[in-house]
């Protein structure tokens, strides 16, 4: 069985004080709702595990029910960081599943496609992560002022969501990832400390994540073209 976990706890502080990003309308309907469709939709999507912040349950409970969201899910309470919140989702899995997607709630263009190519991928290697190949010149800089050096692009990809693994890949690399008191920037960073190789899944249309106000025309353009609005 294939579940997914979408962590949708963080607070999201660079959209501004008192936004929560998840909840930002765009293109007719919340930021997460979006989200949540589309793994809701995703026939290779068994059930969801939705990590929220407490007392936000009965919000998200209203959510799904305004969309009419069918697929089994489950409400678990996040942690005080990221890593925390994919833990406690972990926690939650149904015991029969094999491969968890984890997908940020703020990613709301992810391709049922996507979503199934990394299953695919983690299914045969242990470990998957959608990504792009980095196309803009990349510069280092030691103070923040001025360029240190050139940074060679070619080898260079950045990471995106869902990332995805067999189950027990990631719990074993998240046990080892508490074991030693480290915090990690996403999950397959966790990989890294078990020495599992991660499979880099490139998707076939843009897939952003809302972190700056900006963001949301990107988004909106996106979800209203013609290449999405049949799955949104």
């Amino acid at each position: 069985m294939n579940s997914a976990i979408i962590v949708a706890a963080g607070k999201g502080t660079r959209m501004g004080p008192g936004v929560d990003k998840l909840f930002l309308e765009v293109a007719g309907r919340p930021v997460l709702a979006h989200t949540w469709q589309r793994f809701n939709d995703a026939s290779c999507i068994d059930d969801l595990v939705i990590v929220v912040r407490d007392g936000m349950q009965t919000v998200f409970q209203e959510l799904a029910a305004q969309f009419k969201f069918t697929k089994p899910f489950q409400l678990v309470s996040g942690g005080v960081e990221r890593q925390d919140s994919v833990w406690n989702g972990l926690a939650a899995l149904p015991a029969t599943t094999e491969i968890v997607a984890i997908q940020d709630a703020a990613r709301p263009c992810t391709s049922e496609r996507l979503i199934a190519d990394t299953i695919a991928a983690a299914r045969e290697m242990g470990a998957a992560v959608a990504g792009q190949p980095v196309t803009d010149t990349i510069k280092e800089t030691a103070d923040g002022k001025t360029i240190s050096r050139n940074v060679d692009r070619t080898r260079l990809w950045s990471m995106q969501t869902p990332q995805t693994f067999r189950v027990d890949v990631i719990r074993r690399a998240f046990a080892e990832m508490r074991r030693r008191g480290l915090a990690v920037t996403d999950d397959t960073a966790a990989c890294e400390l078990i020495g599992q190789p991660v499979r880099l899944v490139a998707g076939a249309t843009a897939n952003p994540k809302v972190t700056l106000p900006g963001d949301l025309i990107v988004i909106e353009a996106l979800l209203r073209s013609a290449s999405l609005v049949g799955s949104a």
